[in-house]
């Protein structure tokens, strides 16, 4: 079972991420007060695609690269994450501006997951 959460959350790395835009899964997040260390990552998705107006400016070629790997301020990336506690959680990185000053985008937590299955191999599975 999962429990929506849809809160910002702040990420630390352990080294900078070379693209800030496809920074890739955080080592640890900070989330109401607390931090969380990420030991395992189990699942790592992205969502490039545009909606609405956006969709509409590009070429075919041009939306179909767009898609696979992303344009300025378009798509999310996704993580689901194990952390030393235990608990286990899907954060992505929106990559939107928030706004014209701030042309990063924003992390969120969207979720916990209150039944997370053990990963009995012990290995860290990357689903891409």
């Amino acid at each position: 079972m999962k429990r929506f959460i849809g809160e910002p959350i702040q990420p630390e790395f352990t080294e900078q991420p070379s693209l800030l835009k496809k920074p890739g899964s955080p080592a640890r997040f900070r989330w109401r007060g607390e931090t969380f260390a990420v030991t395992q990552v189990l699942s790592e998705w992205h969502e490039y695609s545009r909606h609405g107006r956006a969709a509409l400016n590009m070429t075919p070629a041009h939306a179909q690269a767009a898609f696979e790997r992303g344009s300025r301020g378009a798509g999310r990336d996704y993580f689901t994450l194990r952390t030393d506690g235990g608990r286990v959680f899907t954060l992505y990185y929106d990559r939107a501006p928030k706004s014209v000053s701030d042309s990063l985008g924003e992390w969120i937590v969207l979720e916990e997951d209150l039944a997370p299955e053990e990963n009995s191999s012990g290995e860290n599975p990357i689903i891409k």
